[in-house]
């Protein structure tokens, strides 16, 4: 409590993903140091989760085509897979705040390409360099570059530092690119006129006001500024500021175990063929980056999960849920795919068997909007089926979902043997619990169960699934006015 008493000079929102979704929580931090909370990695293995503080960017973290993607989201998740734990994702475009807000417990892990220097020391510990990467300029290359020639380009273009003297270079508050910069004007003997004017906004947004010709230089990592020019054509970003500097991520300097943790598997992932293919999957292949950048269905560049929003949109007020959710079920059951098939024959985005869709008049299952006006009505009826024994909407939900997976019957079964046990039977946590005995003899012998045995660890990890990829676009995407909420 003494920390939140002493937070008082400056406000960031931060959109927090896996806790409750739903309006930003407004997180209250002090301008001043603040002494680090004592929270190591025994602790976040006990809470279950991982809380990282990123930013919404296309090597960050970001949603496409309906999967969570970036270059830092890809190595997060196979830490935390290795440790056993989930993720929190916390957003936040400032930098300086980025520190206190590590400090202060809303994340233990700073996930920004972060460029260590000894005043970030002071501050953080730092993992061990996942990427080394010069300084960048960024700037636009003459209007009719089309039009000229190659070295007719170049002449229009800063290659020497030091004609970067007298002239105005915008950078984010709080970021390296300033020091490197003042650094700069000291070697050149000259003032570079360094504008720190951007504390909300994040590196690729400024690099668009650059090819936008509202500011005409600003600064970024080469790998960062790399991937720009592909959505960029008309700026250039080859001429270095900088040596080859450290990036890194941050904990907690009191959270030694989990810096030991990290720079131990950050050794071994470098390593491994599957460290390159993530690092060329976001930095080495630029027609995939231009398909990203132009897409509807990313959030950096577009507003839409799918191409099925609206009838998704539709589906989910009728239900009365959060069109997100309903979206990663969607996806869940097909990634979007109106003609998918499974194995066990069910058809089309919701994934129905032909005989349920003709329970509820529908024959064309690959027709989108008779598959989701289907798997609706299904929904509809798993809510009737299980309202009186599950009060509560939330938990009602997880019900319905793993019903819609597996078939009520064995649900239902699970239900029964939290009963007979005198366990908290609509408490989905409980259920599912049970749901996994279900193979073993003890239990599905068991005279309360109807439906025998069942292998049943696809239904709780698809509840699980769609409740992350819901997070994710609750994080994500920007909250559609016209959908219900759950």
């Amino acid at each position: 409590m003494e920390l939140i008493r002493k937070a008082l000079l400056i406000s960031v929102l931060v959109t927090v993903a896996g806790c409750n979704p739903g309006p930003e929580p407004e997180v209250v931090v002090e301008a001043e140091d603040i002494e680090p909370i004592d929270f190591d990695l025994d602790a976040i293995i006990a809470r279950g989760s991982l809380r990282v503080i990123i930013d919404n960017s296309s090597t960050g973290y970001f949603v496409y085509k309906g999967q969570p993607m970036g270059y830092e989201y890809d190595l997060l998740d196979r830490y935390a897979r290795e440790i056993g734990v989930g993720l929190e994702f916390h957003l936040t475009t400032n930098l300086d705040q980025t520190f206190d807000l590590l400090n202060l417990g809303v994340g233990d892990i700073i996930a920004y390409s972060l460029t260590v220097t000894k005043g970030r020391k002071e501050k953080v510990a730092f993992t061990q360099s996942h990427i080394q990467a010069r300084q960048m300029l960024i700037q636009r290359k003459p209007d009719n570059w089309r039009n000229l020639k190659r070295h007719e380009i170049e002449q229009g273009l800063i290659r020497n530092p030091n004609e970067l003297i007298g002239k105005k270079v915008h950078v984010r508050l709080g970021s390296a690119y300033a020091s490197r910069l003042a650094n700069l004007s000291d070697e050149l003997g000259d003032d570079i006129e360094v504008i720190e004017d951007f504390q909300e906004a994040s590196t690729e947004e400024i690099i668009q006001m650059v090819a936008d010709g509202n500011i005409d230089f600003t600064i970024a990592d080469e790998h960062v500024a790399m991937v720009n020019a592909t959505y960029h054509q008309n700026i250039d970003v080859k001429t270095p500021v900088s040596f080859p500097q450290n990036i890194a991520w941050a904990v907690r300097k009191n959270s030694p175990k989990l810096l030991e943790s990290l720079n131990n598997w950050i050794d071994v992932m470098k390593k491994k063929p599957d460290y390159y293919v993530i690092f060329n999957k976001y930095f080495k292949n630029p027609k995939t980056h231009l398909a990203r950048a132009r897409s509807d269905y990313s959030n950096i560049s577009g507003s839409k999960i799918s191409p099925y929003d609206d009838l998704i949109i539709k589906a989910a007020q009728e239900l009365g849920w959060d069109w997100k959710l309903l979206a990663a079920q969607v996806y869940q059951e097909s990634n979007f795919n109106p003609r998918a098939k499974s194995w066990a024959g069910a058809v089309g985005l919701m994934q129905l068997v032909p005989r349920t869709g003709m329970a509820y008049g529908v024959t064309d299952l690959e027709n989108p909007e008779k598959s989701i006006e289907a798997g609706t009505k299904h929904i509809k009826w798993l809510n009737r089926y299980w309202k009186e024994k599950v009060p509560d909407s939330l938990e009602r939900v997880k019900f319905i979902l793993a019903s819609y997976n597996v078939g009520q019957g064995h649900v239902l079964d699970a239900y029964r043997l939290a009963e007979q046990n005198l366990e908290d039977s609509d408490n989905w946590e409980t259920v599912s619990k049970f749901l996994l005995k279900k193979s073993e003899e003890k239990y599905y012998r068991d005279p309360v169960v109807k439906y025998g045995y069942c292998h049943c660890e696809e239904p709780v990890q698809y509840v699980e699934n769609i409740f992350e990829l819901y997070d994710h676009y609750s994080t994500l995407m920007a909250t559609d006015s016209t959908a219900a909420s759950s």
